[in-house]
């Protein structure tokens, strides 16, 4: 979730304006923001909590249905959460973890190995779930960031290493020396998992196809906010890669904070999918991370 004002103009064609106020610093200050509309989301026929147990498709990793996310606006080393400084962001994660919260979202282009490296200090390294991403496209760069990666992370082994960012549509065979790399990284345990995060509706579909994908990070919203193509589009993909047993984790739920106003319905939305194993959001600070737990567990 984003701080930072913003405006959307026209995702769904249809807008809706609010206007809330926050203090900041002792200081009142008022953020408008413009919604794209879509359906209110019926209640949930059964209870879920962010804190569930859930297993990622076939890979045997067993988590919390949220991931906590630590790269908001991430890139460049830096994300929002990084803001937060190490004791910052490691005490949120540390809160999570007091919530039930298993799973640790992190990637390099974050820039936050060393605060969930600071956060995996205090807590048992088997019960929590280390993601992390490589932006690696030949095989010596990812052997590089697979040793840096754990080193940073201050862990031997990593449960899930994806290639993050992939938007070829022909990625699967571009970049097979890269995936190479992560197989025989799994093979000797330096990771558990393998998969890709997707940024193309090109990729997204190729990563269904493609049975070396064990877990895709796959953006999906009701309006289509920084996603790859509409949620007609994108959720007939998902469902082909829940079919062949990979694991599905949510990311851009909340529009990248586009549909904080509506964080309600959105996370009923997701959750109805019934293609998502998890789901990563960043939060950042205690109160949002605890109001979004309630908010998962009304749905």
């Amino acid at each position: 979730m984003n701080r930072r004002n913003f405006l959307i103009a026209g995702t769904a064609g249809v807008a809706g304006a609010w206007v809330a106020s926050r203090m900041i610093g002792g200081h009142m200050l008022g953020y408008r923001f413009f919604t794209p509309a879509f359906a209110a989301q019926p209640p949930l026929a059964q209870k879920v909590a962010a804190s569930d147990t859930v297993v990622l498709g076939q890979t045997g990793i067993h988590t919390s249905r949220l991931a906590m996310g630590t790269g908001t606006s991430g890139w460049r080393h830096h994300s929002n959460q990084t803001e937060l400084g190490i004791k910052g962001l490691s005490d949120l994660l540390l809160n999570g973890y007091d919530h039930g919260l298993r799973f640790f979202d992190s990637a390099d282009s974050y820039g936050s190995h060393p605060h969930v490296a600071e956060a995996l200090k205090h807590v048992p390294r088997d019960k929590v779930t280390v993601l992390t991403k490589t932006g690696a496209r030949d095989p010596a760069s990812a052997r590089a960031d697979l040793d840096r990666f754990r080193r940073e992370l201050g862990t031997d082994y990593l449960d899930i290493c994806l290639m993050h960012a992939v938007t070829e549509g022909d990625w699967t065979e571009r970049f097979k020396g890269v995936m190479d790399v992560l197989s025989e990284a799994k093979q000797k345990g330096i990771i558990r998992a393998h998969g890709c995060s997707c940024h193309s509706i090109e990729a997204l579909r190729a990563a269904a196809k493609s049975p070396w994908v064990e877990v895709d990070l796959a953006r999906i919203n009701p309006v289509g906010a920084d996603m790859d193509a509409s949620p007609h589009k994108v959720i007939p993909v998902l469902q082909e890669m829940k079919a062949a047993g990979k694991a599905v984790v949510g990311m851009k739920i909340l529009g990248q904070g586009k549909l904080r106003n509506r964080a309600d319905d959105a996370l009923r939305y997701a959750l109805s999918l019934g293609v998502l194993d998890a789901f990563t959001i960043g939060a950042e600070n205690k109160s949002e991370q605890e109001d979004l737990i309630r908010r998962i567990a009304t749905a």
